[in-house]
């Protein structure tokens, strides 16, 4: 049996995680400063497990255009340089005694296009998954008023509804403030 509290906060639970995700996704887009986040997440082949590459390695900025990744096992250094190449950054990693250095070129005007619109994808996809959970979380609202042994009034469920979409437009503007702030980070040259 649920109740409205529960409902409203499992719909918040989720919505916390797509923004987590969000936030995940957009700090892996270059925006022309070198970034160890930009490589974090790569998935390396390290003795047939994915791992993410932060948990293979120490990544430094030497340079306002340069990482240095020195895996904390040196022979990882060739598995690391083949998932940078094979990741779609548009990078070109080169190995150099047993670690990795990635020179970030600048970023063309078109480059950062692409870039924006990236990351407004990756917004619109997150707006959609909250939407998503409003659905589901409108569902058992209703539900609630079908279920035996309540007493929850129309204007009971029409609250929680009202609810469920003020949290959707919180999480909506933090979605579009976040996409706004990395736009303007890639297009800041």
């Amino acid at each position: 049996m649920t109740d409205p509290d529960t409902i409203l906060l499992e719909a918040e639970e989720v919505m916390s995680k797509a923004q987590d995700y969000l936030t995940k996704e957009l700090r892996g887009l270059r925006t022309g400063r070198a970034t160890p986040s930009i490589v974090e997440y790569v998935k390396v082949d390290y003795y047939g497990s994915m791992t993410d590459l932060k948990a293979l390695a120490a990544i430094s900025v030497p340079e306002p255009t340069q990482l240095l990744i020195k895996p904390f096992d040196p022979s990882a250094a060739g598995e690391i340089k083949r998932a940078i190449e094979g990741a779609g950054l548009g990078l070109n990693p080169v190995l150099e005694d047993k670690q990795v250095r990635l020179n970030l070129p600048a970023l063309s005007r078109d480059r950062r296009q692409q870039l924006v619109g990236q990351a407004k994808k990756v917004g619109e996809d997150q707006k959609i998954a909250m939407r998503n959970v409003r659905r589901d979380a409108n569902k058992h609202a209703d539900a609630l008023s079908k279920q035996d042994g309540t007493n929850y009034s129309e204007d009971d469920i029409k609250q929680l509804k009202d609810e469920i979409q003020e949290l959707l437009k919180k999480y909506e503007a933090t979605v579009d403030k976040a996409v706004q702030a990395k736009t303007d980070e890639i297009l800041d040259f």
